[in-house]
């Protein structure tokens, strides 16, 4: 009688160990499921952004393009007035007997155009009788001065200089005293 009961004890635990096995492979394959489906949602949302970013790297590619190529319309259909008025100027210095008309004339521009450049950010350097600045002025003489207040100082403007908006756009060449 042992033996029959060892006997089914044996059995019931093959069945036993079947049954587990089979549960672990449903498990292993429920996990892969999971896994493979993580998966798939986890790639589908990398390719989206992934095409999304390339999307915006073109878009802003194309918009810096179409920046750059209307960068200075604003600044043209500003200055138009002050063309037409040189225009105008040519115009009528062909025929002007009058110097102090066309000098008043070309003053009229001139500050119509610094004005409107002014209005835009743009100002002059000052230099005459500031010590040099090498971040604003550039040296391209020097001349010797009676007076001493004025050695090492700026004595002449050779050619103005300009800031844009606190940038310089164009350093201001000047003759320094010794």
């Amino acid at each position: 009688m042992k033996q029959g009961k060892n006997r089914k004890s044996t059995e019931m635990t093959d069945q036993n160990v079947q049954n587990e096995l089979l549960e672990n492979e449903q498990n292993e394959q429920s996990t892969q499921n999971e896994l493979q489906e993580r998966y798939d949602v986890l790639n589908d949302k990398y390719l989206r952004l992934v095409a999304e970013f390339d999307n915006y790297r073109k878009r802003s590619a194309r918009e810096r393009l179409e920046l750059v190529k209307t960068a200075g319309e604003e600044l043209i259909q500003g200055i138009l007035p002050v063309l037409d008025d040189f225009m105008m100027a040519q115009e009528s210095t062909a025929e002007a007997t009058d110097v102090q008309a066309v000098r008043e004339g070309i003053d009229l521009i001139y500050r119509k155009l610094y004005k409107y450049l002014e209005s835009k950010g743009m100002q002059s350097i000052e230099a005459k009788g500031l010590p040099l600045d090498t971040d604003f002025h550039e040296a391209i003489a020097q001349n010797p001065t009676e007076d001493e207040a004025m050695k090492g100082k700026i004595t002449e403007i050779i050619q103005q200089g300009f800031t844009l908006n606190g940038k310089v756009i164009r350093y201001a060449k000047v003759i320094v005293g010794v």
